[in-house]
């Protein structure tokens, strides 16, 4: 695949680059491009097990546990153990999560508009795709 990785690579730094300005540039602090998964997961479908979010952003469970930990500490999310099966912790976002969630969805709007800016709809769906294909190998 040529320089493939190489390029996802670069486009994985610019973004990444992006990313801690615009955190910076908002004054969050303690966050990293690493918790955007996590948050985006947990904005999307609320309270959820480590082991249900380690699956939907592929990642391993030690790896969730880590980036949960710091995202308690800063207080964006806590555990709440299940009242129905102590067995079973949720992550849940805090009020300060929450208040995040513009911020966090403007940022992730305008990058997608600078990585996407010189394609066309279609060329980014097909693009979509094609790293969907390729992450799915295994």
């Amino acid at each position: 695949m040529r320089d493939t990785l190489s390029k996802i690579a670069k486009i994985h730094e610019k973004g990444s680059k992006f990313i801690e300005s615009e955190l910076k540039n908002n004054g969050i602090k303690g966050l990293v491009t690493s918790h955007g998964d996590i948050l985006a997961v947990l904005y999307a479908y609320g309270e959820m097990t480590m082991k249900d979010i380690a699956d939907k952003i592929h990642r391993t469970r030690p790896t969730v546990t880590v980036l949960v930990n710091k995202l308690e500490k800063n207080g964006y999310v806590t555990r709440k153990v299940s009242p129905q099966d102590n067995r079973f912790t949720y992550i849940e976002l805090t009020p300060q999560g929450e208040k995040f969630k513009p911020i966090f969805e403007k940022i992730s709007t305008d990058l997608n508009n600078l990585l996407g800016k010189n394609l066309t709809k279609e060329e980014i769906d097909i693009l979509d795709k094609l790293l969907e294909k390729i992450l799915m190998t295994d």
